[in-house]
Formats: structure tokens, C-alpha cells, sequence
């Protein structure tokens, strides 16, 4: 499994270099398996660390503080919040993963279809739909509005799914394996088209640009290690001419 063994968050300042450093938990076996940042309702700047330890914790970064840690039955692979603030999505070392409240930790949901272990999961701009990534091979996308089944399985090539990001248009989703693919699926079309990107090399993680302009795949195989850049193709046929 990757992982942070450190299990120390920092936080970088330009003016004072490291203005805070804090370890996430004391458990000597632990690993920080995933870390999201994002903004609260309020604006505040949050980050969600998930761990190895089972715990889910939040951190102020303004404040630099330690806002709530919930623990949960088995490891926890990744966190991810919903774009309303309102729903926390969980999975780890178990074939369900959970929607639970991030205020209080309680489970809301249970997410049943995966086989396997899942480590990866990310919210549709629209706060309805999202997506789990597992080790059986599968990214599942969810409705939360009913998720006695998921809506669409989309299948991988090599291994368990890693990474998942949607555009912040909403358009498009992409989907990381452990190595050598990447998938982009438009979201428009029910997830029935995709891109496959075929390369070689380990995959660290995937992102797309606020623009939605553009999509970085990072690669960290010792010997092809580098950060792929890939542009957004469009067809601005209103530029044609005919002579």
C-alpha cells in the first residue's frame, strides 16, 4: 500500500519557511494514506488526513489545530468531502465504504458492491453523484439519492484504482491505476466514452487544472519518474474556412 510513513503534516510559508509541524498520530505503525484539502462554507482552509491507524482527522491550517478525528472499524484509504460540506465519504481496508456526517462522525450510508479493499473516492461537482475506486479492478459511481447499487462500474486494465478526479465543470472524470493507465470518461455521455492514456511507469496520482484545461498524471518510477502534462482538446470549428 503507498503511503506517507512519516505521518507528519507541514504546512509551507513563504515568508518564515515551515510555520507548523505536527505528527498526525502517534502509533508507530501508522501511515497517512491520503490528505485532502479544501475550503469550508466559512472559507476556512481545511485538510482531511485519513490513516492507517483507522482515523479520520481534520486539521485547521489557519489555526494550525487538530478540529476532529473519528475512528472507524478498519484502515482507512481515503476521505473525501462533499462539495456542500454536508457528507464525508470513506473508504479503506474493506469492501463497503461509508457516507457519514463530518460533524459527528456518524454513518449515514453503507456503500455495498465492491469485492475487494478500496482506495480512492471523489465527489461530482453537482453533490449528487460520486465515485469509489477499489482494488477489485472497478470504479463505482454512486448516487447519493439512492445508493442501494451504484449507477455505473467502470472497469480497469491492470489494477486496483488509485486515483480518482472529476473536472471542476463537472464534464469529466478521470481514473488512475497503479501504473501504465489512466482513463477519462465523459461524464455528458453516462460514462460511456472514454480516453485511455497509455504510458509507462508507476502512477503517484492524478489532478486536473482549475480550468479544467488540463490533466497532470505524476509518475514516480525511478527511472521514467516525471509529471505528464496533458491539454484539453476542442473543436472550434467556427474558425473553419473554405477557399
Amino acid at each position: 500500500m503507498l503511503g506517507i510513513r512519516a505521518a507528519t503534516a507541514y504546512m509551507q510559508s513563504q515568508e518564515h519557511g515551515v510555520s507548523f509541524c505536527s505528527r498526525t498520530t502517534y502509533d508507530d505503525n501508522a501511515i497517512t494514506n491520503a490528505i485532502e484539502i479544501y475550503n469550508k462554507p466559512s472559507g476556512a482552509l481545511h485538510f482531511t488526513a485519513s490513516n492507517n491507524d483507522c482515523g479520520v482527522r481534520d486539521f485547521d491550517m489557519e489555526r494550525y489545530q487538530l478540529v476532529k478525528h473519528f475512528r472507524f472499524p478498519w484502515p482507512v484509504n481515503h476521505a473525501s468531502l462533499s462539495p456542500n460540506g454536508k457528507l464525508l465519504a470513506i473508504v479503506g481496508d474493506n469492501p463497503e465504504g461509508l457516507i457519514v456526517d463530518p460533524n459527528t462522525g456518524k454513518t449515514l450510508e453503507t456503500l455495498s458492491g465492491h469485492v475487494d479493499y478500496s482506495f480512492a473516492s471523489a465527489w461530482h461537482p453537482d453533490g449528487f453523484t460520486f465515485s469509489t475506486g477499489n482494488q477489485d479492478k472497478t470504479c463505482r459511481v454512486w448516487d447519493i439519492r439512492n445508493v442501494s447499487q451504484s449507477v455505473a462500474v467502470l472497469k480497469g486494465n491492470l489494477g486496483a484504482i488509485r486515483s480518482i478526479r472529476y473536472t471542476s465543470d463537472g464534464k469529466y472524470m478521470a481514473m488512475a491505476e497503479p501504473a501504465d493507465f489512466v482513463h477519462v470518461y465523459d461524464v455528458s455521455k453516462g460514462y460511456e466514452t472514454e480516453q485511455e492514456i497509455d504510458f509507462f511507469g508507476e502512477i503517484s496520482g492524478i489532478s486536473f487544472s482549475p480550468d479544467t484545461e488540463a490533466l497532470f498524471i505524476g509518475v514516480w518510477d525511478r527511472t521514467y519518474g516525471s509529471l505528464l502534462e496533458y491539454h484539453r482538446r476542442r473543436n472550434y470549428s467556427y474558425l473553419d474556412s473554405f477557399l
